[in-house]
């Protein structure tokens, strides 16, 4: 019997060592779709395989082989480099303009540029988003260089993003390319999407298509999520942090037949404890119970694809005054904020000719949002009804002209009830509605792939602001494969639903003033870019650099300035720009480890009752430094960043009883590190890490807090954390699709 061990042990050796390297994976387009029948040749070889039904591929690699050429009508050719003598490929294929070239070494990039795009463009895989705890949207962005994600106030746990100096409402956030999260549903927006049902974030700097509409200002943040027909059969997640957060997200796909597939996603979460670690009286982090689900349906057919889903969320958030030490006073300032809502969509694509990639799509989304907010004895109730539809059609007139046309209707409507005092007054009641109906055009010349001009203009007329023009275009060049140039120039708009989207602020004694006509927000954004790739060592160098200007033409400004016992929400009346300049370089230095360094400088200023001001709570600058490392066999992971962040202005204070300051007129930077550990196994792994481990938070970050209904309450001067090291655990199962 040993002897048949130690025969078979020597078989299995030497056929190691004389078997070729395999190169697997899978071959999809960019919302996760598998595309059977894609080419993969090696490079001045003829030597290579076609994708099967699921988009699945094996190959052998050959001895100094060149890149890998994948190909697929109907799409870009991507090339890739392999430098693992066994490599695991995830392929993403953009149609037309949206090709993504990744060099592949020992594993996966959690952050790609997409370097054939000709906008500027990252995607954020489901490889760097396991990079960290990644429980929601919110928390995706610890190690990206280019969105900023803090709190609002330091009462509710209201987040915002942050992106080119601006807040998330100039930010246009989208769902599988539907537009989402709007109105009332922004300020606690990120906490809606759990992330083990995201397959990736794309995001895009400065103006954008106008295929999605006129909105985005500073850009637009897409999610995708897991698809039906790629899924794995059965996954879960696990989490349990030290603030006694506990958390369970499962999904489970189910193929019907080889067209035919559905899919049922649920979370939960809740933190089963309110938190008062600076002593004030108040919840540090709000205790939060939320429950979701969500069942989509897939369609793939040869000329004809759809996609539907229908989903749900309840949520109820509770914060204000804690029990400390049983000093609760009998009037307790509380803040309770309860949420219903409901989406559904669908998505019905009809192929004309796969080969000129002509093809008619119509898009439908509905949602409904319903929020009941106490604010102390302040009220904020809301039913929020947003429809949308867009009816698109696309085709390659040549090699190098394309077009793509549509026609889109958008509806937002609000049944407000608010009282904005503490004197119990009778609650006012109103229904603002918007109907926007638009159509586009955009003509794309592509010439080699190395000169790409996109010219896009779109009309909309608003039953609100009669009838606007939106113009946006994109400029890339690449003279070769090593450097890549981008300008980009356009225009975007907004409506502001000041009360749905600040509701969060009624969390201070500031009395709330707004203007009797708001404008409807206009600005043009500028941008240029220039990224290389070098080899050094025989491993790339990614380099980026990139500004952005942005100039509105007419904004709602919000004032903390003019009066510190009041927010005043007025029409522009003066200048507010925002110029932003980030550099990053990221470099593999050796097998399994790489490194990622980013700067950004912002100059942000707005006008305030007639003085130009650098826009308060926002950082001059942020520095970034992550780095991975991965084993060779891919058992362990380890994961660290390190956040600079610079300091800012305040709001102009108000004067205390002794004549000082209520706070200083700015705040100083401050550092933080995360970091993570991973453990893989088979069908799963299990992670532990830890958040601020440079324990730092803002003293006082509410003001007034032992007197919540005194004049002086503020829970708005927010720039930093409220809570310090936070450390969690979690497991990982999923059991893949054969």
């Amino acid at each position: 019997m040993r002897k048949k061990v130690l025969s078979t042990a020597y078989l299995l050796i030497v056929f190691s060592l004389v078997c070729k390297a395999q190169v697997h994976g899978f071959v999809k387009d960019g919302e996760g779709t598998p595309l059977p029948g894609a080419n993969l040749i090696w490079m001045n070889t003829g030597s290579g395989v076609t994708s099967n039904e699921k988009g699945a591929f094996s190959l052998d690699k050959p001895r100094n082989s060149g890149p890998l050429v994948v190909s697929f009508i109907g799409y870009d050719n991507d090339t890739i480099t392999v430098a693992d003598k066994d490599a695991f490929l995830e392929i993403i294929l953009g149609e037309g303009l949206e090709l993504s070239e990744v060099s592949v070494t020992a594993r996966r990039l959690g952050i790609m540029k997409l370097r054939s795009s000709v906008m500027n463009e990252d995607m954020i895989t489901s490889a760097e988003l396991s990079r960290a705890a990644c429980c929601n949207l919110g928390e995706s962005f610890v190690t990206n260089p280019s969105v900023d994600v803090s709190y609002s106030d330091a009462a509710t746990g209201a987040k915002q993003i942050k992106l080119l100096g601006l807040s998330g409402t100039y930010v246009q956030m989208l769902t599988e390319n539907i537009p989402n999260y709007r109105g009332a549903a922004s300020p606690y927006s990120l906490g809606y999407v759990p992330g083990p049902w995201m397959q990736s974030i794309q995001v895009s700097k400065g103006t954008s298509s106008v295929k999605n509409g006129y909105e985005a200002i500073a850009g637009q943040i897409n999610v995708e999520y897991k698809k039906p027909q790629t899924a794995d059969v059965v996954s879960a997640n696990l989490f349990a942090s030290s603030t006694n957060r506990f958390e369970a997200n499962a999904d489970a796909s189910l193929r019907l037949s080889p067209r035919w597939s559905t899919m049922l996603l649920a979370h939960y979460e809740n933190e089963t404890k309110a938190h008062d670690s600076n002593n004030d009286g108040f919840a540090d982090i709000p205790q939060v119970e939320q429950g979701s689900i969500w069942n989509r349906w897939a369609y793939m057919g040869d000329n004809y694809v759809f996609q539907a889903g229908i989903k749900a969320l309840i949520e109820e958030r509770r914060s204000g005054q804690v029990d400390h030490k049983g000093m609760m006073s009998n009037n307790p300032y509380l803040i309770n904020i309860n949420t219903n809502r409901y989406e559904a969509f669908t998505k019905n694509a009809y192929i004309f000719n796969k080969e000129k990639n002509t093809n008619l799509a119509l898009i439908l989304s509905g949602t409904f949002h319903d929020q009941d907010a106490g604010y102390g004895n302040k009220l904020y109730e809301v039913e929020e009804t947003n429809v949308y539809a867009s009816l698109l059609f696309e085709t390659e007139l040549s090699k190098r002209h394309s077009l793509s046309t549509g026609l889109s209707y958008n509806y937002d409507g609000f049944n407000q009830e608010y009282r904005l005092g503490n004197n119990l007054d009778m609650p006012v009641k109103n229904k603002p509605n918007e109907s926007v109906t638009g159509a586009y055009a955009q003509y794309t010349f592509n010439y080699q792939n190395k000169l790409i001009l996109m010219a896009g203009l779109r009309g909309d007329y608003s039953d609100e602001y009669d009838f606007f023009v939106t113009p946006r275009a994109h400029i890339k060049y690449n003279p070769n494969e090593f450097i890549n140039f981008r300008l980009s120039a356009g225009k975007g708009y907004r409506t502001n639903h000041i009360l749905a989207e600040n509701n969060y602020l009624m969390a201070s004694s500031r009395s709330i003033k707004i203007t009797d006509k708001p404008v409807q927000e206009e600005a043009w954004n500028y941008g240029a870019s220039v990224a290389t790739y070098l080899t050094i060592f025989d491993k790339t160098l990614n380099l980026n650099a990139e500004y952005f200007y942005t100039d509105f033409k007419k904004q709602i400004v919000v004032d903390m300035d003019t009066n510190p016992y009041e927010v005043s929400f007025v029409n522009l009346d003066g200048k507010s720009y925002s110029h932003v300049f980030q550099v990053e370089a990221s470099y593999p230095f050796f097998d399994g480890f790489s490194l990622t360094a980013a700067y950004r400088l912002s100059n942000v200023k707005s006008t305030y009752n007639g003085k130009l001001l650098e826009k308060p709570l926002t950082s001059k600058y942020k520095g970034l430094l992550t780095a991975s490392y991965q084993t060779p066999l891919g058992l362990w992971q380890f994961d660290a960043t390190l956040q600079l962040n610079g300091g800012g202005r305040m709001p102009n204070p108000y004067l205390l009883d002794d004549g000082t300051a209520s706070w200083k007129e700015r705040y100083g930077s401050f550092e933080q590190v995360s970091a993570q550990v991973t453990r893989y196994f088979r069908r799963g792994s299990v992670y532990v890490g830890g958040e601020n481990l440079t324990n730092f938070k803002q003293k006082n970050p509410i003001i007034s807090a032992s007197d919540p209904w005194g004049k002086n309450f503020d829970s708005t001067m927010i720039w930093g954390p409220m809570h310090g090291t936070k450390f969690y655990i979690g497991v990982r199962f999923n059991l893949e699709r054969d």
